[in-house]
């Protein structure tokens, strides 16, 4: 069945405004561009943010909650995080008045999944996708949808599908079935075959084949490596294999740390996006919890000490106790399981559990030996293509250092699910013949206690901090400044100004130290207008 319904007036837009409009009991988002108007979903296919609170520019909208982007002609999912497009519906303008014309299930389904082809025997051509996560589910999905015909193959030591990995340090009782990407079901409609406990060993790059554990083997015509990395642990402190000494990265760690933790002595190392977030979500659970980290502040390198602080004032009044500048240098236990840590400082804590949030190294060991490039914090080099220095290799998400546009193409590493998403499309793209250059603006937040921290652009190596709003109230944005120029922004109850920063930076304009202690937000009014320098 189809709907036709008049939202409004020709004259009830300007150009680059959006607005939510009901139609037959359902929100769409219109838009008016250079004087077209566009009509689309209106909620994010991520978490179903609504769209018309987020920034628009360059024919694109973005979302105001965690910086997923959408093509408003075709609904086209452009920048992520998310998997799915969404609705488009036709425009019609006739007498000075606006009607929207569609299909009611299309405006009842909120999402669209793109059209995507199937294998073809005939084609005798193998793609070999190492790794389970989101950029190795969305390079097997945008091969598909860009008509890639060939095997793909989706090999990756974990026992599940891709899912919500991010979920995990927020509600660590989360189930697969609420967090997983894609269903098996549409893996086996669009022939996209998951070969899981497949821990790759040894990568021949002349013979075209991939090693696995348990003697394994599978060939290739081209390969993607998707690896990520794998948490960093104190191997060199005393009682580090004791019971309950554990790291946050797979469903099953979220489920143990959930487990062991109610009601018991919860004791955590590292002050970062997984501790803070791992404390927040136990301290309403456990008897208590400690948090040690060698800075001064939550989150200090990245957000510096005065967001820190923040945070740490809001974890302090539910019940947190913080260790700074200080870490362990022993791990004490009883029958071979955890019951007490001793701090360098000479601390001791109490402790049943311990969750190291000591940060990540990249999973790549099983590339020595194959001539693959790879730097010397074990990083994989690749262009903007995302291949590497070998001929159909490619490697995409929080393994890969690659030449990113806000830094002069400077090398750098992200980890961010956002870039992860992007990168997996970007080799996805070029994989299937269609050469495309990765463009993005680094986007990530966290959420402590129910309050999102949202963040855009690449902020490594700034020297200021420059704070608008209230600390104090939990509301402000945060501009990190280098020399007189801003390169990043973060958020508290601000929105849309960290998606409108990522427009911003993504249109190549600058943005001055000097024009936001003038005015720290004029410039959100030209994003709209923004053009791609």
């Amino acid at each position: 069945m189809s709907f036709e319904a008049v939202v409004c007036k020709v004259d009830d837009l300007e150009d680059g405004q959006m607005k939510s409009v009901e139609v037959e009991g359902v929100n769409v988002l219109l838009v008016k561009e250079n004087g077209s108007f566009h009509a689309i979903g209106s909620k994010c296919s991520h978490y179903g943010a609504p769209l018309a609170n987020g920034s628009f520019c360059n024919g694109r909208v973005r979302c105001p909650w965690h910086g997923a982007c959408f093509n408003v002609k075709t609904g086209d999912i452009e920048d992520f995080p998310g998997l799915d497009s969404l609705p488009v519906f036709e425009v019609i303008i006739k007498d000075g008045h606006v009607t929207i014309k569609g299909d009611k299930q299309a405006l009842e389904k909120a999402k669209r999944i793109r059209t995507m082809v199937s294998s073809d025997r005939c084609v005798k051509e193998t793609v070999l996708i190492i790794g389970g996560g989101p950029a190795a589910m969305i390079c097997a999905e945008t091969l598909r949808q860009e008509c890639y015909k060939g095997k793909i193959i989706v090999a990756t030591k974990e026992k599940n599908l891709p899912y919500d990995r991010p979920k995990l340090s927020k509600a660590l009782n989360v189930s697969l079935e609420q967090i997983v990407l894609r269903e098996q079901k549409f893996c086996d409609e669009h022939e996209i075959e998951f070969k899981f406990e497949h821990e790759a060993e040894k990568v021949d790059v002349k013979k075209k084949k991939v090693t696995f554990k348990r003697g394994k083997c599978l060939s290739y015509d081209r390969l993607v490596l998707a690896t990520g990395t794998v948490p960093r642990v104190l191997a060199t402190v005393k009682g580090v294999n004791l019971e309950n000494v554990v790291t946050l990265r797979t469903l099953d760690d979220a489920h143990l740390i959930a487990k062991q933790s109610e009601g018991k002595d919860v004791v955590i190392l590292g002050a970062s996006f997984i501790g803070i977030e791992v404390a927040a979500a136990l301290v309403d659970k456990a008897k208590s919890v400690s948090l040690a980290d060698s800075g001064e502040t939550p989150f200090q390198r990245s957000l510096g000490k005065e967001v820190g602080n923040s945070v740490r004032k809001l974890l302090d009044e539910k019940g947190v106790k913080f260790h700074f500048q200080t870490t362990a240098s022993e791990f004490i236990g009883s029958n071979g399981k955890l019951k007490e840590i001793v701090l360098t400082n000479g601390t001791r804590l109490p402790a049943d559990l311990c969750v190291m949030g000591l940060g990540v190294v990249p999973a790549t060991g099983f590339l020595k030996g194959s001539g693959i490039e790879i730097t010397d914090r074990g990083f994989v080099t690749v262009n903007k293509k995302m291949q590497t220095n070998k001929p159909d290799v490619y490697a995409v998400g929080d393994l890969t250092e690659f030449p990113l546009f806000l830094v002069n193409n400077e090398s750098v590493n992200i980890q961010h699910w956002q870039m992860a998403h992007q990168q997996g499309r970007i080799a996805g793209l070029n994989i299937a013949g269609k050469p495309t250059e990765i463009h993005s603006v680094p986007f990530f937040w966290s959420v402590v206690c129910g309050k999102s921290i949202r963040y855009a652009g690449y902020g490594s190596g700034y020297d200021d901090v420059v704070l608008k709003g209230s600390l104090e109230e939990l509301k402000f944005v945060a501009y990190y400044t280098k020399g007189e120029h801003v390169v990043a922004v973060a958020t508290l109850n601000s929105d849309p100004v960290a998606a409108q920063a990522a427009d911003y930076f993504l249109s190549g304009r600058k943005l001055t130290k000097e024009e936001i202690k003038k005015d720290p937000l004029a410039w959100t009014a030209k994003v709209s207008t923004s053009t791609h320098l």
